[in-house]
């Protein structure tokens, strides 16, 4: 488990760190005002479609389809299988385009919006073809996933970022060339990113191509209609749409909540959005995305023991490095915002706004990244049904408590009622989860939860004295001091958190400190 989601942890954290590049950029080009919330809300709705098809619904379906073809029928009808799901999204990613696409031009031509509005609409226009390219490059995720590849897919993304970098800084600039002194860029500048992302889109799905083909796929029209295959993954992803993607079903309706209320907030909350995403992407998905394919094993051998064990590897390991990330996160907020984005039109007023979206956000980020896993084991199980009926209880819940919120607290207030709302998922998953195999054999993990809360306070205290303390000595003028008031004190926290999960005995601390000497001793 720790070799093979280590491998795309490694990729994975690539291509964060080239997303929070991206942000960097982002965030220096359009800052936090009304035209980088109206991108940033128009991009969130084809960008949906990324998260539920690459890190959700799609491959948590596909891949156990996918590998039961492999193993009972040969790989012959395994590619045939794809190419059948291949046909068939891409039938229904065109018409769901044409329709979007024709609904948006008509409202712009006839229709009398806000500035902020129509601007919003306009991105969506041009950003929502976006959506065909991500199901292409999902479906090809998912079968590389089941051959047993996770690096080249994770990288995929990283890609998918330099190509959106490369829109700010080279292609912006060419589409503000003929604006005369004096009038605002921005709102036309913006555009460029919008053609980025489609570009993006392309380039994600080019580079996993190669290694597919090297494993054997080659493309064959296959009527999608009445094949079996696509008739199952249909049956299953809708109901797993919402299943496994609830956080990110969530932020999307927030972040409607807090257009119409003050684009600003969109803006603020979803660079808090992206920081928490870091962690969770390393550990959270790349976890989920391990154990699907071998959970998925032991429940066709019905080898449950083995399917509780593994589950209970992975969510320990996870509680481990994502709780001490969530402090980090909450702690260290404001010069963590500093450093990262405070440059060009995001001011110091932007880093206050977006500290204050990240501390409230954050305490839910081992909340967040359990949902992936649990929900993971009942796809695993054969069961859409469950995950999809809790989301929706919970996608309720947090659309109430964000309208509540959200004019008082503003980003903030998004931020709690997403943390309540993902605590409120891991809760109902575990209990049905354990209802429907007996016991999971969690005592273990509950039995470590009280030293890992310690060891968390303790960090936590450290990393905010550490701050403090250079902020009253040092101070943050420059960028190496910026540097050292995130680094310094999170590196001593960490360090003690490591060390008194050890002197607890906590499994996993162990056992990623072994898996790390065992390198280190081959190297």
């Amino acid at each position: 488990m720790l070799k093979s989601s280590g491998a795309m942890a490694g990729a994975t954290l690539t291509s964060r760190l080239l997303g929070m590049v991206r942000e960097i950029v982002y965030a220096r080009f359009m800052g936090d005002g009304w035209v980088a919330g109206a991108f940033q809300f128009a991009f969130t709705i084809p960008n949906l479609f990324r998260r539920l098809l690459g890190e959700g619904a799609l491959t948590a379906t596909f891949i156990p389809i996918f590998k039961e073809k492999e193993k009972i029928h040969g790989e012959t009808e395994m590619w045939r299988a794809a190419n059948a799901m291949i046909s068939g999204l891409v039938i229904a990613a065109c018409a769901v385009i044409a329709i979007v696409m024709f609904g948006l031009s008509v409202a712009l031509a006839v229709g009398h919006f806000p500035e902020k509005t129509e601007l919003m609409l306009r991105l969506l226009r041009v950003m929502f073809p976006y959506m065909l390219l991500v199901c292409l490059a999902a479906a090809m995720m998912g079968m590389l996933n089941a051959r047993g590849h996770f690096f080249i897919p994770a990288m995929g993304a990283a890609m998918l970022n330099v190509v959106m970098i490369a829109s700010v800084l080279w292609l912006a600039p060419k589409f503000g060339g003929d604006i005369p002194a004096g009038q605002p860029r921005l709102p036309v500048e913006i555009f460029a990113l919008a053609y980025g992302v489609l570009a993006a889109g392309v380039a994600q799905a080019a580079f996993q191509m190669p290694t597919l083909w090297r494993d054997g796929f080659r493309y064959r029209w296959v009527s999608p209609w009445r094949d079996e295959t696509v008739r199952l993954v249909v049956t299953r992803m809708i109901p797993g749409t919402i299943g496994v993607a609830a956080f990110q079903l969530n932020v999307t309706l927030v972040l409607a909540v807090a257009f119409w209320v003050n684009p600003q907030i969109v803006a603020s909350f979803n660079y808090a959005v992206r920081l928490m995403e870091l962690p969770q992407g390393m550990f959270g998905i790349s976890l989920a995305t391990y154990l699907l394919p071998t959970l998925s094993g032991l429940a066709a051998e019905k080898n449950y023991s083995e399917f509780r064990a593994t589950l209970r590897h992975g969510v320990s390991t996870l509680l481990f490095l994502n709780l001490i990330a969530a402090v980090l996160l909450v702690v260290l907020a404001e010069p963590i915002v500093r450093l990262i984005y405070e440059h060009g039109r995001f001011t110091a007023a932007s880093t206050d706004r977006t500290a204050f979206a990240l501390m409230c956000l954050a305490p839910g980020l081992v909340a967040f990244s359990t949902v992936n896993i649990i929900a993971r084991a009942f796809y695993a199980l054969g069961d859409t049904q469950t995950p999809m009926k809790i989301s929706i209880v919970c996608l309720a819940l947090n659309l109430v408590m964000a309208c509540a919120l959200v004019g008082p607290l503003h980003q903030g207030g998004l931020g709690i009622a997403n943390t309540l709302t993902s605590l409120c998922n891991v809760a109902f998953l575990t209990f049905a989860l354990r209802k429907k195999l007996g016991s999971l054999e969690m005592k273990s993990v509950r039995s470590s939860l009280w030293c890992l809360g310690g060891a968390g306070l303790l960090a936590g205290a450290i990393a905010f004295a550490g701050w403090t303390l250079w902020e009253t000595k040092i101070g943050h003028a420059t960028i190496a001091l910026k540097i050292g008031a995130v680094f310094v004190p999170a590196i001593a926290a960490g360090l003690v958190y490591w060390l008194v999960a050890l002197a607890c005995k906590i499994p996993a601390a162990a056992e990623l400190f072994d898996f790390a000497m065992a390198k280190f001793r081959r190297r």
